[in-house]
């Protein structure tokens, strides 16, 4: 088929790992079954190399929040949302896509609300058990809504489909390693992280967690741990200290293959850290960020703890004590930690691609008949 008469689908996706993961792995997909693809976003995508791994052209426009605190938050919000808009409108002017694609946050706003009025089939995808505020703005306009996990009770039942959170080709084959159970006495690889910048809370409580465990078990660990720039010094002598073998890292580029080769991980609930531990199959302690309005990273541990495979502790529990005993539990009991990943592993949807590009196809068919 000559390039010009491939479907073109604009992908439209906040500039964090959360939102441009799921993007990525739906454009490889499109792509593969012959279409052409693009993606809008805004600045922050210049702090990664997403812009150079995407398979279409890359654009940013302005993006914009109404729910900040006070008037004029609100009203700058306000502003920076009809530019948005204006540039999106601009942008579907020049590209003229056949669907839009949305993957949440606020600058997906635009190019959805530029889509709706000019006719154009938009498609929200929800990577959280919750829907988020960008998305829930936008539902209504919306011609199908995807959802990444399992919806009970969805607003729009017409048009929610559940399809997954489509995941990388790194994790797919990191999904390949099956997993193996530490030795009754040998080594726990345990991976510890935090999202995409890393959170304090893991470099605050993992290494003291370290110090209240009796040197015999200390012995027998292995770290790998993700800390801000700021706390890598510091966790890494603590560590130097307990002779605990460690390596710490602001980020880590091989992540998927990381989870593949931990007997345990500890980490905050993101949608994509859930999917890809479940995809991957492996048991996690996850400690969902606190004080979210919509409180998704603890709807989505509730996931993945429902299958049995993981524990999910609120922050304000999640102390060196009570860390160092759930560890020393969890290392004399190498068979759980077997049971837990392969539950994990049961609620994986590996092929989350393949299905919302399968509903991409069908939006299109629809479309082209009116």
């Amino acid at each position: 088929m000559p390039e010009e008469k491939k479907p073109l689908i604009l992908l439209a996706a906040g500039g964090t790992g959360g939102h441009l993961f799921p993007a990525e792995a739906l454009a490889t997909e499109l792509v593969n079954r012959g279409c052409r693809t693009a993606l809008v976003t805004d600045a922050r995508i210049a702090s990664g190399d997403w812009a150079k791994r995407f398979p279409g052209d890359v654009t940013t426009l302005t993006a914009g929040t109404v729910t900040g605190a006070g008037f004029v938050a609100k009203a700058m919000g306000a502003l920076k949302l009809a530019k948005g808009t204006l540039e999106a409108r601009a942008l579907l002017a020049r590209l003229n896509p056949d669907v839009v694609v949305g993957f949440g946050g606020y600058p997906t706003v635009p190019p959805i609300l530029a889509a709706s009025m000019k006719g154009i089939p938009t498609i929200l995808h929800e990577a959280n058990a919750v829907m988020g505020r960008a998305n829930r703005f936008l539902a209504r306009r919306a011609t199908l809504i995807a959802t990444g996990f399992p919806s009970p009770n969805p607003e729009f039942p017409d048009k929610t489909v559940f399809s997954g959170n489509p995941v990388r080709k790194p994790v797919l084959l990191a999904a390949e390693s099956p997993y193996q159970a530490p030795e009754p006495e040998g080594m726990l690889e345990l991976l510890v992280f935090g999202g995409s910048l890393g959170a304090s809370v893991m470099s605050n409580v993992v290494p003291a967690a370290m110090q209240q465990i009796s040197p015999a078990l200390r012995a027998r660990l292995s770290i790998v741990q993700q800390a801000r720039e700021e706390d890598v010094k510091r966790v890494s002598r603590i560590y130097e200290a307990l002779g605990v073998k460690h390596e710490i890292a602001p980020f880590f580029a091989d992540l998927p293959h990381r989870i593949a080769a931990a007997h345990l991980v500890i980490a905050r609930a993101g949608a994509m850290t859930v999917t890809e531990l479940s995809v991957i199959g492996r048991p996690s302690v996850l400690v969902p960020l606190p004080g979210s309005l919509d409180q998704d990273q603890a709807t989505n541990a509730a996931v993945i703890v429902a299958a049995g495979g993981a524990i999910s502790v609120p922050q304000s529990a999640f102390t060196p004590v009570s860390l160092a005993e759930l560890l020393e539990r969890k290392m004399s009991s190498p068979e759980r930690l077997a049971e837990m990943a392969a539950k994990a592993k049961s609620i994986g949807i590996s092929d989350a691609a393949s299905r919302l590009a399968g509903h991409v196809f069908s939006v299109l068919s629809k479309h082209a008949k009116r």
